[in-house]
């Protein structure tokens, strides 16, 4: 299965190692354009001139498209348990729209730490519970 990774990309690292997992798991496994630079630079994280340079939103988008599936890393951040941020809910409305399957790592925070965790679960994403083995 061809499956483009999803995330913050504070988590550039996690997502190497998910994309290794995944291909040793026989998958095809994308990773945003920026990765390798941010694991490198952290401070382009935060960078919108250089984004808006690179078309990485864009660039990313298309990867979804030309996918099976996503996967979303939502491990915590801002005191949130299983954070899932604007960008990936973003990616989760075009594999949405593109009926593209959805995998998510971790479970979902609570409406209260949230507020769109409601519009996630309408998606019917497949959570994973940390078990990358379960992508089918």
């Amino acid at each position: 299965m061809k499956i483009t990774i999803c995330g913050s990309m504070h988590f550039a690292k996690e997502m190497l190692e998910a994309q290794k997992l995944l291909e040793e798991l026989g998958h095809e496994a994308i990773v945003p354009l920026d990765t390798h630079d941010c694991l490198a630079k952290p401070e382009l994280q935060d960078d919108l001139e250089w984004a808006i340079n690179l078309n990485i939103d864009k660039d990313h988008f298309n990867k979804i498209a030309d996918s099976d599936a996503i996967l979303v890393l939502n491990y915590p951040k801002n005191n949130i348990e299983g954070y899932i941020g604007g960008s990936s809910l973003m990616e989760l409305a075009i594999a949405r729209h593109l009926d593209k399957k959805i995998f998510i790592l971790h479970d979902l925070p609570s409406e209260d730490d949230l507020r769109y965790a409601l519009e996630i679960k309408v998606m019917k994403p497949i959570i994973l519970n940390n078990d990358l083995t379960k992508i089918s």
